[in-house]
């Protein structure tokens, strides 16, 4: 069989940091001579990087697999990532499943498919995860117009709710030499904004070897020749005043922060096993308010958290509503095996998971439309992604509001200075200035 011929196709759940990995994969197939083809094309061979934050990503997995096997002839199927890692046997018998390879050995995935190409069987390679120092850097690059680049993997942190130390491992970082050696590589594809992104970033070189989170910044804000970097998603107890400081003098480091919450309510935190409570996470929200007036503001809360009453998810919502704060990704407490709050008494129900849910995407809507209405008339500068219909483009500013102008496909990946008109929809209206 000659492999230089095989088509393939990926699929890719949960987290920007997969995609990083997924473009990495990609890259490592095209230079043995694959070709990618999109989604559920008729390809020889799929490869499903998976997320397990949640039993919905579970599902969506299998829901991959059986539409691959519906809409592909005879297809090679892989199924890699944090699924994988922590539940290979399960995975393993899923009826079409081919390949099932733990997070230790999934950037290798190139060379496995290749070793154990065979439609009539199912091999696991799989190893412990729990102690592994190894680092294996990757980023996205000619997937769309901002790159995902991997700076940081595994979580040392014990929140009972969370698989993640299980399926990623312990905190480990990349060199600065490395970082910036594929930075370069991004600067060659013409990318124009990367996002900084890991398993918790804050932790990026906690053994002190190489520098902190903020020496790394300063040195890409000194050293890369890339217009726009945003940090992703970041620990409220490890964003220093010093980082926001920087963000703020920076004219490359864009204003816009993550900061996960999970819940407004301290002993819900503390059941969570987080490291920070209101007090603290309300000062930071204020800091970042009073450094940098239009910076965008984004949180993560978690719904019927187990033992979370009535009363404590009216305190989530009560706290929320009062920081000033501009969107929110809401998710219902997913019961994952192994984890201490599976074991915990006092599970909330499906259906109220699904009310509070519904009412904290109704204020976040709200808070989303006070944003964008209290930047209506200022400029802005806009980075073009995507062209739609009827002459348009969308593209996001530097503060993360959703910009739609008219325009061509020649103005996507450029920057543009853009007067912020009126809102329509989940978009701002805005003109070329």
């Amino acid at each position: 069989m000659s492999h230089s011929l095989e088509k393939i196709a990926f699929h890719t759940l949960g987290c920007k940091l997969n995609f990083s990995e997924t473009s990495t994969m990609a890259r490592d197939f095209i230079n043995q001579g694959y070709s990618i083809v999109k989604d559920f094309e008729n390809a020889d061979i799929h490869v499903i990087n998976t997320c397990s934050v949640t039993d919905k990503a579970d599902k969506k997995a299998k829901k991959i697999i059986n539409k691959i096997i519906q809409t592909s002839s005879n297809p090679f199927i892989t199924v890699l990532g944090c699924y994988a890692q922590l539940k290979p046997e399960e995975i393993a018998e899923i009826n079409g499943v081919n390949l099932v390879i733990g997070d230790k050995e999934k950037l290798n995935v190139d060379k496995h498919v290749l070793e154990n190409y065979n439609k009539d069987s199912t091999r696991i390679i799989h190893s412990s995860i729990e102690n592994s120092t190894q680092f294996t850097s990757s980023f996205s690059v000619n997937d769309r117009v901002r790159s995902f680049l991997k700076i940081q993997d595994g979580c040392d942190y014990p929140c009972t709710y969370c698989t993640i130390p299980k399926a990623r491992g312990k905190s480990r970082s990349d060199t600065q030499t490395n970082i910036l050696k594929n930075i370069k590589i991004l600067e060659n594809n013409n990318i124009s904004e990367v996002v900084i992104t890991g398993v918790n970033i804050g932790d990026y070189g906690r053994a002190k070897l190489d520098g902190s989170l903020l020496d790394l910044l300063v040195k890409i804000d000194k050293e890369s020749q890339i217009s726009r970097y945003r940090i992703s998603s970041i620990e409220p107890n490890l964003l220093t005043k010093d980082i926001i400081n920087f963000i703020n003098d920076s004219n490359k480091f864009l204003p816009h922060f993550h900061i996960p919450l999970q819940s407004g309510n301290d002993r819900i935190l503390k059941l969570m096993k987080r490291k920070y409570n209101t007090n603290m996470y309300r000062k930071k929200i204020d800091l970042i308010r009073s450094t940098i007036k239009d910076a965008c503001i984004g949180l993560d809360v978690i719904v019927g958290f187990p033992n979370e009453c009535p009363d404590q998810f009216l305190k989530t919502f009560n706290f929320i509503e009062s920081l000033e704060i501009n969107y929110m990704h809401i998710f219902s407490y997913s019961n994952r095996s192994g984890t201490i709050a599976s074991n915990m008494k006092n599970q909330v129900s499906k259906d109220d998971k699904i009310s509070r849910s519904r009412s904290l995407h109704k204020l976040s809507d709200f808070k989303r439309f006070n944003f964008y209405k209290s930047n209506i008339g200022k400029i802005k500068k806009v980075l073009f992604e995507t062209e739609i219909e009827n002459g348009y483009i969308v593209g996001f500013s530097d503060n993360y509001i959703r910009v739609k102008v008219k325009g061509d496909r020649s103005m996507l990946n450029k920057i543009f200075n853009v007067k912020l008109l009126f809102i329509e929809n989940d978009k701002v209206i805005g003109e070329i200035y």
